[in-house]
């Protein structure tokens, strides 16, 4: 092969090549936007250019940011205005309101059962056992959710009563894990 007709060859490869490139983040530009909900954006979607796509993509992820944010802010204040969790926010070695961590709590919603457990951040729990627990006395976890608040680990677990007409007891699940976390104590 001549060595006009290899760099002819090598100019088209480059070509190609930076064409599909244009093609794939095109397409990939046209992805990020179609995932911006519509009232977020400035201007509809078809005629905002490659620039204008990743300035709205930057723009709504600052957004959902702060939104997520203000979000965990209120999770926060929320928790801590709640009778149960009134000293989330202390550390263990502070005085409660004459509690101390950890802190259990157990609700009754309906067919439902709430177990809030905030322990301090070097507090191990086996969560299976306390999901054990809960299912023993006749309840089916469906969610738990662990964040942290302050210096605090907050464990909360929504599970939903086996057989609505039996019902479960609250107050054998409380006792059970109140036990069950002093004998873990000591």
């Amino acid at each position: 092969m001549k060595r006009s007709e290899m760099n002819s060859k090598n100019k088209l490869e480059r070509k190609t090549i930076e064409k599909n490139r244009r093609i794939r983040m095109k397409a990939l530009g046209f992805k990020l936007v179609s995932i911006i909900p519509d009232r977020h954006l400035t201007q509809p979607k078809e005629f905002l250019t490659h620039l204008d796509q990743i300035d709205e993509a930057a723009a709504y992820i600052k957004t959902m940011r702060e939104r997520i944010d203000g979000l965990k802010r209120r999770k926060a204040q929320l928790l801590m205005n709640s009778g149960a969790t009134e000293c989330v926010a202390k550390t263990a070695a502070e005085d409660c309101s004459g509690s101390e961590l950890p802190i259990l709590t157990v609700r009754a919603l309906g067919h439902g059962v709430e177990v809030m457990l905030v322990s301090g951040q070097r507090k191990n729990f086996m969560l299976s056992q306390v999901i054990s627990v809960i299912e023993e006395e006749a309840a089916q976890v469906l969610s738990v959710n662990i964040s942290r608040v302050g210096d605090n680990v907050v464990h909360t677990l929504h599970a939903q009563v086996k057989i609505s007409r039996v019902g479960v007891d609250t107050s054998r699940i409380s006792d059970r894990l109140h036990e069950m976390i002093s004998s873990r104590a000591h």
